[in-house]
């Protein structure tokens, strides 16, 4: 708690100071150093009065965050919240695509491990946000061809190539996006999420399935659900970045 209290601050540099102050404290004991022994004495005996007057504003807000009793609250967000804003993420990006006809691909890891196909894109490994996920799919750049990977709240590649399925039901109006996605759903249980790039129209696939011109609640309904269900399902939450990928 006193690390992410101080992090980012000067007080990061005031605690090197301190280490060295001490080592050299150290080796002048042990070769007898008289002169730099004083030294380092005095530099103890009043480096606590330095310090009050020179980090004055960050005693303050450790003050401050003590009297609201904040420093030791719970600072990490709940699993569930973490799920709302990924499906938050999810949803506005789609639509925003979805209006400009920017086509996009997203595979959302559940169970099912998808490391092999993460591996065959580039890696992200970046937290999940609304920007960088339109970001990646605006046309014209390096990282909008394939599909991007997404593990829990996390972008974990982009430019992923994923298994075509061969199912000959598939209709043939259906371009090389929506067999990606159904290929990925057919070897997993991942929900891959299809925006359109011909009609700006929405698809998901999930068990082999294809979903098509669903709307906005709809798409926010199925994400809640399968994230909800994936996080049951998972008995330590602290395991879902170690879970196995297969």
């Amino acid at each position: 708690k006193l690390i992410m209290l101080i992090r980012g601050t000067k007080a990061i540099q005031l605690l090197k100071g301190i280490v060295v102050v001490v080592i050299v404290w150290v080796l002048s004991i042990i070769f007898d150093l008289k002169t730099i022994q004083w030294i380092t004495n005095q530099a103890i005996l009043w480096g606590f009065l330095v310090i009050i007057i020179l980090f004055q504003p960050e005693i303050r807000r450790a003050l401050e965050q003590l009297g609201r009793g904040s420093i030791f609250s719970r600072s990490t967000m709940s699993e569930e919240e973490i799920m709302d804003g990924v499906v938050k993420s999810l949803v506005e990006s789609t639509i925003y695509m979805a209006k400009r006809r920017i086509g996009a691909l997203i595979t959302v890891e559940l169970e099912t491990g998808t490391g092999e196909y993460a591996e065959t894109g580039i890696p992200i490994n970046a937290t999940l946000t609304q920007q960088l996920l339109t970001n990646i799919f605006t046309p014209n750049t390096p990282l909008h061809d394939g599909a991007v990977i997404i593990k829990r709240d996390e972008i974990i590649a982009a430019a992923c190539y994923l298994p075509l399925s061969e199912s000959a039901s598939i209709s043939r109006e259906l371009g090389t996006r929506h067999r990606a996605a159904l290929g990925i759903s057919e070897v997993t249980d991942a929900l891959t999420i299809i925006v359109s790039e011909e009609t700006g129209a929405i698809s998901y696939t999930k068990n082999g399935e294809l979903f098509r011109d669903v709307t906005k609640e709809q798409l926010e309904s199925v994400l809640a659900s399968n994230l909800k269900q994936s996080l049951k399902a998972d008995v330590n939450p602290l395991n879902w970045r170690g879970r196995k990928n297969g």
